[in-house]
């Protein structure tokens, strides 16, 4: 019997993960459906925890609850809420359920029931078919009644997690704490779980920490779990991004400034240190900062104070410093750019963020996010990938990692759309929107690319490497109507860093 299976799980020692996908794939082989998702309530938004019958990137998706009026409706009732195959209601579901050659893409059954613990909402519980009338009065019945076993297994998961916090925090490690508002860190790869776990028992423990990752892997959402899960957790995390720093203007956005101190100190300023003080402060990019200025940074974290310009009199302050880069700082040191005894001060744990090409299986996880946003931005139906368009981002290497998929979706969406696709249509996605035909393939090898011609000038490499980045900026500047933002994306590189690079080549 169903209920046996749901109270054998319950009682087996099995990881969370498991247990409840265990749970959905039992539920839809009782009910003999199309599908079975059990959704958590975060914040107004409905997250998907387990799924089955689902295509792989539902696990990304979110549902705002406002935007969603059939699961507004189930959040809103304690019994079983059911949809005839007549409603007008759009279905969050609608092409995204599995389904065999021939198949309608759009549901015709759906029911579903809110779940509570410990007399608070937690979520939903949703089971859609594709076939009408698969939801009977009997079937409705049967639901309110297992309802009641999920709920006791959500609430047997939540008592793990509790005690395996406890548990950490009695050994030294990061109690789990409830992340804000300011970020989601999505993927199930076990690259992505395993430095999840790194950096939850680092972060309590106050220390330096040195971010280092490709462009676009999200450095800055990992700042943020660090600081949320750390002693600060209430202070504040101030962020500066060190590559938009002009020179003449850094020591004073970090150390502050009083007035008078030079042209246009109309008045006292305190700097980013003063800010994050008994908080956080995220130097990103730090390794554009120019030697000068690193060695007054050095001098701050040496002594814990520092000094507003035009002051003479040094201030304490109390950070935790975390920094982020995607140089390799260390070849700085040995090449004079990056003064060695900061890069030490800074890399007391360093941490090393995966490329989204090595975190297996989380590409259509993030996708079905992005898909998600896009939907409810441009006010479309539903957002879909047909195979061959999950199976062309499997095979992409990313080399924009998480930045790079989210314009590929966006610019797809908007492709499909123009041409000829309709609001109120389930858009499918095809390989072609995708533009990743230039890209490489992950399992592709590496080429060598051909040696260019010598100049028949005799130019140095130098002069003709440099000569090559002029013409491809203006190139891609005026391509791009002289927006940098969408010349950077051409040229595959942060927008920061191309505006330095033009400026060391003198391009106005």
């Amino acid at each position: 019997m169903l209920d046996d299976s749901l109270l054998a799980d319950m009682a087996a020692d099995l990881p969370s993960a498991v247990r409840l996908q265990r749970l959905v794939r039992t539920l839809r082989e009782e009910f003999r459906c199309g599908a079975v998702c059990l959704l958590q309530l975060q914040q107004e938004i409905l997250a998907p925890v387990a799924v089955e019958g689902l295509v792989r990137e539902a696990l990304g998706r979110r549902f705002e609850v406002a935007r969603h009026p059939r699961l507004a409706a189930i959040l809103a009732s304690r019994n079983t809420t059911c949809f005839p195959p007549d409603s007008t209601l759009p279905d969050p579901y609608d092409g995204l359920v599995e389904q065999r050659p021939g198949e309608p893409l759009h549901v015709h059954d759906c029911m579903g029931i809110s779940l509570h613990v410990e007399g608070q909402p937690w979520g939903v519980l949703t089971l859609d078919a594709l076939v009408a009338g698969t939801f009977d009065a009997k079937a409705r019945q049967a639901l309110a009644r297992y309802a009641l076993l999920v709920e006791a297994a959500v609430r047997v998961t939540r008592m793990e997690q509790e005690l395996r916090a406890l548990h950490m925090a009695h050994q030294g490690g990061a109690a789990r704490v409830e992340p804000s508002a300011g970020g989601e860190i999505l993927g199930h790869s076990a690259a992505l779980q395993r430095l999840l776990q790194e950096l939850d028992v680092v972060a309590e423990s106050g220390l330096p920490v040195l971010l280092s990752g490709e462009t676009g892997v999200g450095k800055e959402l990992f700042a943020r779990r660090l600081h949320q899960r750390s002693t600060r957790r209430q202070q504040p995390l101030v962020q500066v991004n060190c590559a938009a720093l002009p020179e003449s203007l850094a020591e004073s956005e970090l150390f502050g400034h009083v007035k008078g101190a030079f042209s246009g100190a109309v008045s006292d300023r305190a700097g980013r240190f003063e800010a994050a003080h008994e908080g956080t402060l995220f130097l990103d990019e730090v390794g554009e900062l120019p030697l000068g200025i690193q060695a007054k940074l050095l001098r701050a974290l040496q002594n814990g104070e520092v000094q507003r310009l035009g002051e003479d009199t040094p201030r304490q302050v109390d950070v935790r410093i975390l920094a982020a880069t995607n140089r390799h700082l260390a070849d700085g040191v040995r090449e004079g750019h990056f003064r060695a005894d900061l890069y030490h001060r800074l890399s007391v744990y360093p941490v090393a963020i995966p490329p989204l090409r090595e975190r297996e299986g989380d590409v259509l996880v993030l996708a079905g996010h992005f898909l998600e946003i896009n939907r409810t931005r441009l006010g479309v139906r539903s957002l879909r990938l047909s195979p061959e368009a999950e199976r062309a981002l499997c095979g992409y290497a990313w080399p924009g990692n998480v930045r790079e998929l989210e314009h590929v979706i966006s610019r797809a969406a908007i492709k499909a759309l123009g041409q000829g696709a309709r609001r109120d249509e389930i858009i499918t996605l095809v390989p072609e929107w995708l533009d990743l035909a230039s890209g490489t393939a992950v399992d592709a090898p590496q080429r060598v690319q051909a040696e260019p011609e010598v100049s028949a000038t005799g130019e140095s490499l130098k002069t003709q490497v440099a000569a090559a980045q002029r013409r491809a900026i203006r190139d891609a500047l005026a391509i791009s109507d002289g927006n940098w933002a969408t010349a950077a994306r051409r040229l595959g590189v942060d927008p920061s860093n191309l505006h330095k690079l033009a400026r060391r080549l003198r391009i106005k």
